[in-house]
């Protein structure tokens, strides 16, 4: 970390990045890092991004994931860069421009969508540059029914390639996401995506292992885990059903983080998911999930 997660005077160095805003002293950091996003502690720090940043970190977190990045301002990539780098946070996933459900189908071959997702690389680049990313997300789109199965996966992983050419030149990773949200994605199971990986062969093509997803599609979330683990490059946090807090639903994250980390997984784990309460209450549920589900030493 940077001189950030000193205290002075039981006050954090933050507050002085961020203003005369404080929220207390800091607490003790996480095992493993979990990355907040927009909006999930403004009840208690603010509609200011930069102020619910420092209050995350006062609260332990050190990360975190920002799917709409690519439409903020440059100005305002820039901002968020420079705090989380005063603070020693890391910057998690940003969703590729355009790369989104349905956007971009790279199953049906098609030249245009092709060009879509390359030109979504180079503008992920250039906002990446801006808050030191080394991730983005990347959903190829819908099926294309008129196509077979290995026809499409085929087109897939050309696609991917295309775009890897300028990912890899500028040390960013795509990782692919299954998803859970209908039938009618490509994507969705986390063996097909590991094949995918294995196909493209590169090392800024990875798994984003969106656990809720996986739970919802798959299960046998730890096996799974371990069988795509070469792969997987960043995981993504929701409990099952309603997609809230760890702690909130069926699966039992304290047993998923201790298989992840004594697995050694040092990257960023995006906590993308809703709070099962609302207001200040729901926030500070929120912070207690976490530290029940991530004391397992």
């Amino acid at each position: 970390m940077t001189g950030a997660s000193t205290l002075a005077g039981g006050t954090l160095v933050a507050n002085e990045i961020l203003g005369n805003k404080k929220f207390g002293p800091a607490e003790k950091p996480f095992n493993l890092n979990y990355a907040i996003h927009d909006g999930m502690f403004k009840n208690s720090a603010g509609d200011d991004f930069l102020n619910q940043l420092k209050f995350a970190y006062d609260m332990g977190f050190r990360a975190m994931e920002d799917n709409g990045l690519c439409g903020r301002t440059p100005e305002m990539q820039s901002k968020i860069g420079d705090t989380m780098a005063k603070l020693g946070m890391s910057m998690g996933v940003f969703v590729l421009p355009k790369g989104g459900n349905g956007a971009n189908t790279l199953a049906s071959g098609k030249k245009e969508s092709v060009d879509i997702f390359v030109q979504g690389c180079k503008t992920a680049v250039e906002a990446a540059k801006r808050v030191n990313a080394k991730w983005t997300t990347m959903v190829p789109g819908d099926f294309a029914r008129e196509l077979p199965i290995g026809i499409q996966t085929a087109n897939v992983i050309e696609g991917l390639r295309k775009g890897i050419e300028i990912l890899e030149k500028n040390n960013l990773i795509m990782v692919l996401e299954p998803l859970s949200d209908t039938p009618d994605l490509f994507l969705r199971d986390s063996d097909q995506t590991y094949m995918i990986c294995k196909a493209v062969n590169s090392p800024s093509c990875k798994i984003l292992f969106d656990m809720y997803h996986m739970q919802r599609n798959e299960g046998n979330i730890i096996n799974n885990i371990d069988k795509c683990w070469s792969e997987i490059a960043y995981f993504q946090i929701g409990d099952n059903p309603h997609r809230n807090e760890p702690t909130t639903g069926e699966m039992n994250y304290k047993n998923i983080f201790k298989h992840i980390y004594e697995k050694g997984f040092k990257g960023v784990l995006g906590m993308e998911h809703g709070n099962a309460k609302p207001g200040k209450e729901g926030e500070q549920a929120l912070i207690k999930a976490y530290r029940d589900s991530d004391n397992f030493l």
